[in-house]
């Protein structure tokens, strides 16, 4: 039986091709008013499953476990995993520059919304820049928890 194979070439267009499509609309999270923005779990499992990265997502979910802080290139950071709500159960990694955003008295159990980069790893997924940008570089993330917005 002859197996047909794509030439090399036409193997990473697909490849970029298919990250494109599925980047495009993480890219196009932004754009709404600050802590407004619909999360979307899914496009955040779509691109862990293509491990994809540098996207900006928006995850709601539920805080699993606080991992504490951690003293970073860019200041202090408080670290903690969250479960995505619906139909993904993923869990994902979740930084936040509390230099920038104050501290977030997170809780096991307690709901959250977070907006910021999506990084893609085997274990799940990394979400950073939870927070505004004081240079004005990098559209602004956030962090909703306990009815407030940390950003």
């Amino acid at each position: 039986m002859a197996v047909h194979r794509r030439p090399q070439a036409l193997r990473h267009l697909s490849l970029a091709a298919l990250a494109l499509a599925l980047l495009a609309p993480l890219a196009a999270c932004g754009g709404g008013s600050v802590g407004n923005d619909p999360p979307n779990n899914k496009r955040i499992c779509d691109a862990y499953g293509g491990q994809l990265t540098n996207g900006e997502v928006v995850a709601d979910g539920t805080v699993r476990q606080i991992l504490g802080e951690r003293r970073g290139r860019s200041g202090d950071h408080e670290g903690y995993l969250i479960q995505l709500g619906g139909d993904c159960d993923l869990v994902l990694k979740v930084e936040t520059n509390t230099d920038i955003t104050g501290p977030i008295p997170l809780r096991p159990g307690e709901r959250v919304v977070v907006k910021g980069v999506y990084i893609y790893n085997p274990m799940g997924g990394l979400i950073h820049w939870t927070h505004h940008d004081p240079g004005g570089r990098h559209e602004g993330g956030f962090v909703k928890a306990g009815g407030l917005l940390y950003q």
